[in-house]
């Protein structure tokens, strides 16, 4: 009689990691100010379902701030290349004077996102918020709700409706898809940043 061969099952241990940053691509958010400047937030929460975006957007900040005044944004979807100018703008925020909460992490006011990152602006199409150039992946979206949960009051839970995507040239194949061997994501993994295989750099929060 053979004997059958069990596959190795792997040991879990139970732990209580601060973030659960699994491994979401970044986003650069992009929001008016009330003089209709741009603001940009790095953000690495979100999940798409058809045309609808969800994100997940940290409260006291400007970026919230911003989508309930102004209803419109522009969700940049870096490729790895873009990690460092991510990352310059991982230390700031829009918000002045700087809530203590950020402040206690590091933060510091800076307006001018787009000095700070490098990075560059275009016009959109349809919303009043600018897109980031060198995005490979820009969305234009409209907020369609804001759900701040009983159970994470710290957090706001925005759901967006996609209404322009634009994407360069490079990446796109047969009019309108995106050539999966041409586009990889910068990933926010445990805040640390990676692409689809090396990793590349962490953030400056990152306790690891």
């Amino acid at each position: 009689m053979r004997t059958k061969k069990w596959k190795h099952v792997p040991v879990t241990e139970t732990i209580q990691p601060k973030i659960l940053y699994y491994g979401t691509p970044v986003i650069l958010l992009n929001t008016c100010n009330e003089d209709e400047t741009v603001n940009i937030s790095p953000l690495s929460s979100s999940w798409a379902l058809g045309n609808t975006i969800v994100l997940g957007i940290g409260l006291g900040g400007k970026a919230i701030e911003n989508l309930e005044r102004h209803p419109e944004c522009v969700l940049n979807i870096p490729d790895p290349s873009l990690w460092e100018n991510v990352e310059r703008l991982a230390p700031y925020t829009g918000k002045d004077p700087v809530p203590n909460f950020k402040k206690d992490n590091g933060f510091k006011y800076e307006k001018e996102k787009y000095a700070v990152s490098g990075l560059t602006p275009c016009p959109s199409k349809e919303v009043k918020p600018n897109r980031i150039a060198e995005c490979p992946i820009q969305i234009e979206a409209i907020v369609k709700n804001i759900q701040i949960p009983e159970y994470a009051p710290f957090f706001a839970i925005v759901e967006t409706q996609a209404i322009h995507v634009h994407a360069h040239k490079e990446i796109i194949m047969n009019e309108n898809h995106i050539n999966p061997n041409k586009w990889s994501p910068l990933l926010y993994n445990f805040r640390h940043y990676f692409g689809i295989s090396d990793e590349l750099g962490k953030s400056f929060r990152s306790e690891i």
